[in-house]
């Protein structure tokens, strides 16, 4: 009896210590996203939502937002949201999830906002029925430090720890892809570029192509006073949205010289499989009357100066012959 005891006594210590090291989070389903104590980074949370599988979106987007709003019962996190920073409304139309918050938003610290606003979009991105999330201050969409539109956000928006990150400066190189002289072919520039990591790459070449060429004998392609509202990718597909100013005419250069210089450009990135070109958020336009916006474009090299050079030179050889 007593060396049953003892076995009995080992295999009940057996059983504790396997329930002790099982990893009981790791099957969460959600995550809450919450600031380290030294407020340079993010830190993720598993939540259970407590809205049934069947409630409404508007149930579980306003649950995960009282979530960010209260304090981490973790020790080393705190929440992520300020007391005097509040949602006053928000609006789900397809996918698109636009937060609307009150005024004191704008008050943060850029690291803290940084912070602010990767933690909400990682958080709200989980719900099956958001793809990407827009932020509005007031009823203005929310600008950068430099006053730029942040525009629509997913979770590729941000680098995986952003406030590890917002400091950070890093080198590149980017092709881009400008008009050349005569305005009907493009030419490759390579420009190497520092930029904070915060910044999504896809964002970056987007400045830099609106910058315009910095070598002789190029010309810009996207007509001067056009804006970027926002640039995100989703499956391969970049979307790329201009305000009216990308309309005005400039005959000098080629309509797919325009287009390709950005399609060609983003097409670069690893990430981007194709182009989807908008002007206010409509892409269901003709562009200059010959090139329907309706559908993505495609890397297309053909316009370069060297390639057109080539076939030139073909169709002069086959009218020699």
């Amino acid at each position: 009896m007593r060396k049953i005891s003892i076995w009995m006594i080992v295999f009940l210590m057996i059983f504790l210590l396997c329930g002790c090291g099982q990893d009981t989070d790791s099957d969460s389903d959600y995550y809450i996203y919450y600031m380290n104590t030294e407020k340079t980074t993010l830190v993720p949370q598993p939540y259970e939502l407590q809205a049934e599988p069947r409630a409404s979106a508007d149930l579980r987007i306003q649950e995960l937002y009282e979530a960010l709003c209260e304090d981490a019962d973790s020790m080393g996190c705190v929440r992520i949201i300020p007391d005097d920073v509040k949602m006053v409304g928000y609006q789900l139309e397809e996918s698109q999830l636009s937060i609307y918050w009150n005024k004191t938003y704008a008050k943060m610290s850029t690291p803290e906002e940084i912070l602010c606003r990767a933690a909400v979009v990682k958080t709200m991105i989980q719900l099956p029925e958001v793809s990407c999330v827009a932020f509005y201050v007031g009823e203005a969409p929310l600008t950068d430090s430099k006053g730029a539109l942040v525009g629509l956000m997913t979770e590729e928006s941000f680098v995986e720890n952003p406030g590890e990150q917002i400091n950070a400066i890093q080198s590149t190189v980017l092709h881009l892809y400008f008009s050349n002289e005569a305005g009907d072919g493009l030419v490759e520039e390579e420009r190497e570029v520092q930029y904070s990591t915060s910044m999504s790459m896809e964002k970056l070449v987007m400045e830099h192509l609106l910058k315009g060429p910095e070598r002789p004998g190029m010309k810009g392609t996207i007509p001067s006073g056009t804006h970027l509202i926002h640039v995100t990718t989703t499956n391969g597909i970049c979307y790329v949205n201009f305000d009216e100013g990308f309309l005005n005419q400039n005959y000098e250069i080629q309509e797919p010289i325009v287009l390709y210089s950005v399609v060609d450009s983003l097409s670069e990135l690893a990430n981007v499989n194709k182009v989807q070109i908008s002007v206010n958020g409509n892409s269901g336009i003709v562009y200059r009357e010959s090139y329907s916006l309706e559908k993505p474009f495609e890397r297309n090299l053909d316009f370069l100066s060297e390639n057109l050079e080539s076939l030139f030179d073909t169709e002069r050889e086959e009218e020699a012959q």
